[in-house]
């Protein structure tokens, strides 16, 4: 009998599994086709041989990728940037001035109104900034913003002579050490800045809204301190000290206590370091140890430079246990978004942290499962004891509340950001996140939905009107939006529940809800917005085809449904004019789930081409009338998915590769089932493939190794038990802790480094 472990996870995003490992013998192995299985007769065991084994390896191939800047930068999207995901500074001129500033902002420092909406009552609020003003005029910069060290370092040139810095922040405390050289000097000045929404430099504040107070200063021995009360209630609270050639700062907030940021701050400071040498120690072990979690390399240079940057960017924007990434993350500016956006942004902000091994920065999941009673709040009082879900935007505590359907309401956008959570769940298969964050949680969203399902004359049940997110139409019945997360989340709960062991009395409503739910509206031109609203204007969302990507409830496994699926995506795109930067890349993504890698790739580079409306800035970054992070952080998983994708319970190792990309090595990359994968491409050709599992999930597996039977060998030289599905899926006995290698022919070199580059391009920043 199959067991259950076998087959959970196999129906979420399209096809079963085909075919589950068989007890076939090492000498009855197929052999016929490029996915035949070949007889093993070595037991000699094998290893890869990791060239980035070291730390003198990464800091060369990190190197590589570095920002620079020869021109001293004037907007904060060309300047460098700092975080700890907390804390967070960007780096450019003092606008108006011969200076050069030092944002110092915090992804905890909110207001707490929120009788007076997300925009302005619980907003992210301005800190302030710190100033370097030289005596002479500067003349030029010369800086470099190490990734392997996560430090700015460099110098900048005056009239008057040089001054040298370097900066860091980590553990809450923002450290710079500046040196003077010729008639210069180091004056450091700390400019507090109004604790008022940053929005408004796009509208006028509420009528009833009541200014915070002024911030006020106090002096403890040598360390300084602003002190910003809240009318909402709290405090925030900025320390700083200045000593020898080093400065040292730190950012508290609290609430509702009006004092206690303040004595959080002083004590910060207090027992920080005087020497940055002593600081940089245990910051340069932290950055040391995250970027061997997993490594990829190919053949353009630029576009590499960008995803190490973006792994850079999200370790400095995101922490476990910290506030969910903001859409501005943690570097704080003038904008319309100082909240978090739950339609879209949030989600996109966190998928590159599954295939890059770096589940510690899941502060989403965090998020979530601290705010469970809040969640329940933000739905009407009569659906409380059983529903919660989460408006468009809201604060670090998910302090929003949703309509209801039939009203033109926005609701699905929990249940979205609940599929991130499941993900970081299937990549660890940590039962603990699934039974006390994602099955409560989920079954609450689902259950929201339910109760406003109703079934129509053609038998069906179909939901209410609510709202596709951000198209501008009166909102539809049967939103294709809606439609995909309702399907997914009972599916996800009927798994989950079987998973845990429990014997759910709502599983018969949802199977009841998977059976009788009115299909996906369909057109001509592929799937619609809703029923009876066509997409008839350029969208810049891909909310009405969220069952082909993310969530793969319709995909490419499905040859019924290619034509739908490709004519549904290029519709999308026909209709311009609303695009933005994401509606690149995913597309891109769209592509790659396709397999077409060069048309991924073209649509991918649209986000990069500087005669677009919105292209990637030169410091990495992206802004629409502010900064929104999510973008160039969806850039980094739109290469994940050319290069592994997991779903269906299937893993694909290269499914998508660029023509222009012949070498790709790709090192513990995570995938759903909780598997690392390792794989080198050389000259156009996959040279092997190596699996660890790190849970003893069942593994089936679609690679394109070719040139004759595939040979598969366990981690000591014996050969694997497997099986090969008529689609190709090859399915792999593979226990917890072991590792399985992959080939053709002899056992190739395994060798895991970086590639030559193939396509050469200038350093980010302002080289």
């Amino acid at each position: 009998m199959t067991s259950r472990r076998a087959v959970l996870g196999s129906a979420l995003g399209g096809t079963a599994l085909a075919a589950l490992p068989q007890a076939a013998q090492a000498a009855q192995a197929e052999s016929a086709g490029p996915a035949g299985v070949a007889a093993v007769v070595t037991r000699t065991p094998w290893k890869l041989r990791n060239r980035m084994d070291s730390d003198s390896a990464w800091s060369g191939f990190l190197r590589e990728q570095d920002l620079l800047w020869r021109r001293l930068p004037t907007l904060w999207h060309e300047g460098p940037f700092l975080g700890d995901g907390r804390l967070g500074s960007m780096i450019y001129r003092e606008p108006g001035a011969n200076a050069v500033r030092f944002t110092v902002q915090h992804g905890e420092v909110q207001d707490h109104r929120p009788e007076l909406g997300s925009g302005w009552g619980t907003c992210r609020l301005p800190v302030g900034h710190l100033t370097l003003d030289p005596v002479g005029t500067i003349t030029g910069v010369n800086w470099r913003l190490s990734l392997w060290n996560a430090e700015l370092t460099g110098t900048f040139t005056t009239d008057k002579g040089t001054l040298t810095l370097a900066a860091l922040i980590h553990d809450g405390v923002l450290a710079a050490r500046v040196t003077a050289d010729g008639d210069e000097e180091v004056h450091w000045t700390f400019h507090p800045e109004d604790a008022i929404s940053p929005r408004r430099i796009s509208e006028a504040p509420p009528a009833d809204y009541v200014p915070n107070p002024p911030w006020t200063t106090r002096t403890t021995g040598d360390i300084e301190q602003v002190l910003q009360p809240l009318t909402g209630g709290g405090q925030t609270a900025t320390a700083y000290r200045h000593a020898g050639d080093t400065l040292v700062l730190t950012v508290a907030h609290s609430h509702p206590s009006d004092t206690r940021a303040g004595d959080t701050s002083l004590s910060r400071i207090r027992r920080t370091a005087a020497s940055y040498a002593a600081l940089r120690t245990p910051h340069t072990r932290h950055w040391h140890a995250y970027y061997p979690k997993s490594f990829v390399s190919f053949p353009d240079e630029r576009l590499q430079s960008f995803h190490w940057i973006q792994l850079y960017k999200v370790a400095s924007a995101s922490v476990a246990g910290g506030p969910p990434m903001a859409t501005c993350g943690p570097w704080l500016e003038p904008t319309p978004w100082p909240a978090v956006w739950w339609n879209l942004n949030v989600q996109l902000e966190y998928w590159l942290i599954h295939g890059s091994n770096h589940l510690e920065l899941d502060s989403l999941a965090t998020t979530v499962r601290q705010n469970q009673e809040q969640l329940t709040a933000n739905v009407p009082t009569a659906y409380r004891s059983d529903s919660a879900g989460v408006g468009r935007s809201s604060d670090m505590y998910a302090n929003r509340g949703v309509g209801r359907p039939g009203t033109g309401a926005e609701v699905g956008d929990l249940t979205w950001a609940l599929h991130n959570v499941w993900l970081s769940y299937r990549h660890s298969m940590d039962e603990k996140l699934l039974r006390d964050t994602v099955f409560p949680l989920l079954r609450r969203a689902v259950n929201y939905y339910l109760h406003f399902l109703q079934p129509g004359d053609d038998g069906r049940l179909h939901l209410p009107s609510t709202l596709s997110p951000e198209y501008p139409v009166v909102p539809p019945q049967d939103t294709n939006y809606d439609l995909a997360l309702i399907r997914w989340g009972c599916t996800a709960l009927l798994e989950a529940a079987e998973r845990l062991g429990v014997d759910d009395p709502l599983a018969p409503r949802w199977q009841e809800t998977l059976a009788r739910l009115t299909p996906y509206p369909v057109d001509g031109n592929g799937f619609m917005i809703g029923a009876d609203t066509p997409y008839a204007q350029s969208h810049r969302h891909y909310s009405h085809l969220l069952m082909v990507y993310p969530l793969y409830l319709v995909n490419w496994d499905q040859p019924e449904q290619r034509e739908l699926i490709e004519k549904s995506v290029v519709h999308w795109h026909a209709l311009t004019g609303a695009h933005r930067g994401y509606s690149y890349t995913g597309a891109a993504s769209l592509y790659a789930m396709m397999g077409r890698g060069d048309t991924s790739l073209t649509y991918l580079k649209k986000f990069f081409d500087p005669t677009t409306r919105y292209p990637c800035r030169a410091n990495t970054h992206y802004t629409e009338a502010g900064p929104v992070i999510e973008t160039p952080l969806s850039a980094s998983q739109s290469l994940h998915d050319m290069l592994c994708q997991s779903w269906g319970g299937v893993v694909r190792v290269f499914p998508a590769v660029p023509s222009t990309w012949p070498d790709v090595t790709l090192h513990d990359f995570r995938t759903q089932g909780a598997f690392l994968v390792s794989a080198v491409r050389t000259a156009g050709t996959t040279r092997f493939v190596r699996i660890r599992s790190l849970a003893g999930e069942p593994l089936c597996l679609r690679h394109d190794l070719t040139g004759g039977p595939v040979t598969a060998e366990l981690d000591d030289g014996t050969p694997a038990r497997t099986s090969t599905a008529q689609d190709g899926t090859l399915t792999i006995e593979l226990a917890e802790g072991r590792e399985v290698l992959l080939y053709v022919g002899e056992r190739p070199e395994l060798v895991i480094g970086p590639v030559a580059p193939g396509e050469r391009g200038e350093a980010w920043g302002l080289p």
